[in-house]
């Protein structure tokens, strides 16, 4: 037997502005609870499939994230990918990464993710 990964929370201080940045790169509507923010992909199953849950918490974040999530473009190249999150807020963001295929992005908290090249099929 094994464990399932259900959850991803994110801590933040302001769960309404980064849940929307997230809805709008994945594309995912989002649920606001009394004390939360929470979404999942369409269709999900919203007892079994994954949830993206945005927390308050008072203090900002200072230091480079331990655990960070990878994004694929979706039917564009990454450059146009790229484009397209500047819109709701995502800024290119230097952890020492170097010279690689994906791109290191923050979302408006600065929380690091990375944009990966588009994967084929």
């Amino acid at each position: 037997m094994a464990s399932i990964l259900r959850e991803i929370v994110i801590d933040c201080t302001d769960p309404d502005l980064v849940s929307r940045f997230w809805g709008a790169v994945l594309g995912w509507e989002v649920r606001e609870e009394e004390a939360f923010c929470w979404m999942a992909a369409p269709g999900a199953d919203e007892d079994r499939d994954l949830a993206l849950i945005f927390v308050p918490v008072p203090e900002q974040k200072v230091v480079k994230n331990r655990l960070h999530l990878d994004v694929s473009p979706a039917g564009v190249g990454q450059e146009d990918e790229l484009e397209r999150l500047r819109g709701p807020g995502a800024v290119p963001v230097d952890v020492g990464q170097g010279e690689q295929p994906w791109i290191v992005l923050a979302d408006p908290e600065g929380n690091e993710f990375c944009l990966l090249a588009a994967r084929p099929g």
